[in-house]
């Protein structure tokens, strides 16, 4: 398990619009591109094998590379690796702790590594988070309803289940909310904010609006 002691000071990042990785939670992805195939071999080599995600800013990039990015991101620990036929990998990412962007360090490498300040984060490594005020009846009634207008499936029994972290860090990864609206939730000081966040997000596609609207 990794503690703050053992966070390094410098990571490469992977910035990836509508990619959202928590704390304590886990990200699949699809890796092809081969400077991204470049690290995650480089990043196998490293004993922590941590990758910053990050969101790209608004007006950066269109997609994965160069360009402006938001200066709070999560990092993963690379905890499952499968390699296809065609050369791509299939990798998983463990969230640990999220970070803020210092700088960019310059180099021979073909993808982007940072200097990254942990400090303001000390409670991602910690257990797991609870949302006491959450009204688990009224948030699965919304969500239902959110989930029937987007044409949404899940196995409702495991969701109505789920502890409180892990139901309200899940739906905000994996609903279908635009780059700033994932960076709102990324961002959120605590798990009740979070929950609000996503709450206002559901309410507010529920009602017709748009991202263009909320900005």
């Amino acid at each position: 398990m990794l503690t703050a002691a053992s966070l390094p000071e410098t990571i490469p990042v992977f910035p990836l619009p509508g990619a959202l990785l928590l704390p304590r939670a886990r990200l699949p992805l699809h890796i092809f591109e081969p400077r991204y195939l470049q690290m995650i071999e480089d990043c196998m080599k490293t004993s922590a094998r941590l990758i910053g995600m990050v969101q790209p800013r608004s007006g950066g990039v269109s997609g994965a590379g160069e360009g402006k990015l938001n200066q709070i991101g999560c990092a993963g620990r690379l905890t499952a690796f499968s390699e296809t036929e065609d050369g791509r990998y299939m990798i998983t990412l463990s969230g640990v702790s999220r970070f803020r962007l210092i700088s960019e360090v310059n180099g021979f490498c073909p993808y982007r590594k940072f200097s990254v300040n942990w400090s303001d984060f000390s409670q991602d490594l910690g257990a797991a988070d609870s949302d006491p005020r959450l009204d688990r009846a009224g948030f699965m009634a919304l969500l239902k309803r959110y989930f029937c207008e987007e044409d949404l499936q899940t196995d409702w029994d495991s969701l109505g289940q789920a502890e409180d972290e892990l139901l309200i860090n899940s739906l905000s990864m994996l609903c279908p909310f635009g780059p700033e609206d994932k960076q709102a939730l990324l961002e959120a000081p605590s798990l009740s904010i979070r929950r609000e966040t996503l709450v206002t997000l559901m309410e507010f596609a529920l009602h017709g609006g748009s991202d263009e609207d909320m900005m």
